[in-house]
């Protein structure tokens, strides 16, 4: 029997009621990014707060959930092989409404949230000193 790999998504409002999975957005297709180590998860985390996006969380789940809800939503998948030379970073853009935000509209954008359960989300209001401390760790990584 092969073991369930575990992989880890970015998750907005992680295990509260109001749950979102991190998606690229490709053209018209969303993707959902999979990554093997939680550390690679963590920093990708922390280059969309520096890009003034909501907080998501690192969560572990089994990858073949993941594909079979990728398959039920219509959405591609990629794994994010631990120590690769693969860089991810995120797109220099966001989408302005996201899909869980009520009666908006969407604009063209390449980045974008799945609703897990179709309620909005409250963003995270940051300080800027707070911003700012998260951009110097993130250049810290770089």
């Amino acid at each position: 029997m092969i073991t369930p790999m575990r992989v880890f998504v970015l998750i907005f409002n992680a295990r509260t009621e109001n749950e979102g999975i991190h998606t690229i957005r490709e053209g018209k297709r969303n993707k959902i990014l999979m990554f093997e180590s939680e550390d690679d998860a963590t920093r990708f985390a922390l280059m969309l707060e520096a890009q003034d996006f909501p907080a998501p969380t690192p969560e572990p789940m089994d990858a073949e959930e993941i594909k079979e809800f990728c398959e039920s939503a219509g959405y591609e998948w990629e794994i994010v092989p631990e120590n690769s030379n693969l860089v991810v970073t995120p797109p220099e853009l966001n989408v302005e409404q996201t899909d869980w935000q009520a009666d908006a509209q969407k604009e063209d954008t390449v980045e974008d949230t799945f609703p897990l359960n179709q309620q909005p989300l409250e963003e995270p209001e940051l300080s800027n000193s707070e911003l700012e401390k998260m951009r110097r760790k993130l250049e810290g990584l770089l």
